[in-house]
């Protein structure tokens, strides 16, 4: 996935966010189910963020940053900066 691919998918991610605030905020949708597919929204965008981390420490060594590969959940979660 190249750089302009994953931010267009991080610019869905948020604006599906909003979209789920404003259904939330109209009644549309409970507000559990808003936190469990913001939870997840939340997860993608931070696996969108680390492969581009990823993808711009490759340039920077000289790598290739097509062989950046998105790290699970768990990992990215977790990850203490």
């Amino acid at each position: 996935m190249q750089d302009g691919e994953i931010l267009a998918k991080i610019k869905d991610l948020i604006s599906e966010e909003h979209l789920l605030r404003e259904r939330v905020g109209s009644g549309e949708m409970s507000s559990e189910e808003e936190r469990a597919r913001v939870r997840e929204l939340e997860e993608a965008l931070d696996q969108c963020w680390d492969l581009l981390r990823q993808r711009k420490a490759r340039r920077e060594f000289g790598e290739d940053p097509d062989f950046a590969t998105p790290r699970p959940v768990s990992e990215v979660e977790n990850y203490q900066g």
